[in-house]
């Protein structure tokens, strides 16, 4: 899982803490060890962390407040609402060690409910929070490109946007606290429409039987264009799916989507839709398959 080499803008060394080594934060406490900070990492399961140090240096902490300790900014990326509130309120969570005027930076898909919750309680303790979810997948993460979409405050956004910038190609504040969550439920919704469209073209084409590989080179030089044509689109022709996104994820996501329409009164038909398609991939063995898995319910 090691970061390839990629060129850094010169930005001053910073102490970071990461919080959580999956696939993505990995990759990402990566780069900013790459990039010249200095890193103390937390995960859960306390040998990834060991694994991590031994890969970049370092150093790992038992806690995630011992990794916020001392540390300028915290990064975060866990698994859902739940996790989040339990590393930074938790009994040993973040923001009882964290410094006055630190910032905690959430890239954990979750609620907009809670990155609101935890602005509060941040600004309670004279500390900073900003939601900061993440779009590029795995292969973003690991080639420091992905697309930071952040809800917070402009003060503490400017100062971790160029250290955010080690992990990513772009690092953008959309709204005031929890606007960040709210463009990446947006990202999810368009994906959603643009991988049913997608799976549902090439199983017509197959059945028609064209040439697809050919076909889809075709319609990529046209409107038909886009990045899950382009990246998953043959191997959706060739049934390939261990790699990317997992549908079990997606499905988290798009939970998360469909609890923010029901408050703000936002229609979303397809998106509900292609949520229960992706229910139909799981029951067939799916959950850790790639979201371009959709097209194997086509194939029954």
């Amino acid at each position: 899982m090691n970061a390839p080499t990629r060129t850094y803008d010169p930005v001053p060394s910073h102490r970071v803490a990461f919080l959580g080594l999956g696939v993505m934060g990995h990759p990402m406490a990566g780069h900013l060890a790459r990039a010249g900070h200095q890193v103390t990492v937390y995960n859960r399961t306390a040998s990834k962390a060991a694994a991590w140090v031994a890969a970049y240096g370092g150093q790992a902490a038992a806690t995630p407040a011992e990794a916020a300790a001392g540390a300028q900014i915290i990064f975060a990326c866990v698994g859902n609402d739940d996790d989040l509130r339990a590393v930074t309120l938790g009994e040993q969570g973040a923001f009882g060690t964290m410094a006055p005027g630190s910032v905690f930076v959430d890239h954990t898909t979750a609620s907009a409910a809670i990155a609101r919750e935890l602005h509060a309680a941040a600004q309670a303790r004279a500390l900073h929070f900003i939601d900061a979810p993440v779009s590029g997948g795995q292969g973003g993460a690991i080639n420091g490109a992905l697309t930071v979409m952040c809800g917070g405050d402009l003060q503490p956004f400017e100062a971790i946007k160029p250290v955010a910038l080690a992990f990513a190609k772009a690092v953008t504040l959309v709204g005031d606290s929890g606007a960040g969550q709210l463009a990446k439920m947006v990202n999810q919704v368009c994906i959603a429409g643009l991988v049913q469209g997608l799976a549902e073209a090439i199983a017509f084409g197959q059945r028609a039987g064209l040439d697809m590989p050919l076909v889809l080179d075709v319609i990529g030089k046209g409107a038909a264009q886009s990045w899950q044509l382009d990246n998953r689109g043959k191997t959706m022709v060739d049934d390939k799916f261990d790699f990317g996104f997992a549908v079990d994820w997606m499905r988290k996501d798009l939970g998360l989507v469909l609890d923010e329409s029901r408050r703000n009164g936002a229609q979303l038909p397809v998106t509900a839709l292609v949520d229960q398609f992706y229910a139909e991939v799981q029951a067939l063995g799916g959950q850790r398959w790639d979201t371009s898995s959709l097209i194997r319910r086509l194939k029954k």
